[in-house]
Parts: C-alpha cells; sequence; structure tokens
C-alpha cells in the first residue's frame, strides 16, 4: 500500500459524518491525497470540485455540476467544502503544508 492510499484513508476518515460520499470513491480519494500532497492546508473547495470532475471524466460519467467552479450555485460550491475541510485538517494533521521547496 502506498503513502497515497494511505492518505486517501486518512482524508475519508476525516469527512464529517453525514456528508454524502459518492459510491466507489476510492479513486476520488487518491485525488484528494495527491491535491493534500501538493497544496496542503491551502487546498480550495475549488480544487475539490476539479478533482471530482476529473474524476467523473475518468469514470465516463455525466453529471450537471461539470462545469467551472465559479458556474455553480452556492449551493452546489458548499458540497465540495466538507472535502477540502478533511484534506485541509489531515494536512495539518500530517503536517503537509503543501509549500515545500521544488526538488531537483
Amino acid at each position: 500500500m502506498s503513502y497515497l492510499v494511505e492518505d486517501a484513508a486518512r482524508i475519508r476518515a476525516a469527512v464529517p459524518i453525514g456528508t454524502d460520499v459518492p459510491d466507489g470513491a476510492d479513486d476520488l480519494f487518491l485525488l484528494y491525497a495527491v491535491l493534500m500532497n501538493v497544496k496542503g492546508e491551502k487546498v480550495t473547495a475549488r480544487d475539490v470540485h476539479d478533482a471530482w470532475t476529473a474524476w467523473m471524466e475518468l469514470r465516463g460519467q455525466t453529471h450537471e455540476s461539470m462545469k467551472r467552479f465559479a458556474e455553480l450555485s452556492p449551493d452546489t460550491q458548499a458540497e465540495d467544502e466538507p472535502f477540502a475541510r478533511a484534506i485541509r485538517t489531515t494536512a495539518q494533521q500530517l503536517q503537509r503544508p503543501g509549500d515545500r521547496p521544488l526538488e531537483a
């Protein structure tokens, strides 16, 4: 098991109870783990939405919310915030600020 799988599990565990998690979301949480390792506590709901849209594309699915974040209603935008919060919380716990220096 890679560190990304472990990070994805940590993020999933940090999602608030009662949040609607899509079925078969293991790959989505892997994308969230990448976001955490790249952006850390700077992850936004927009980042989460972009990852979700990419995940939907990879699954060959369509959805009315597969448009730019700014084009979504405030209520729809708010649906991404619990996931962004879970990523930020996990990054903070793991001390992954997302602003590591570039490696050569």
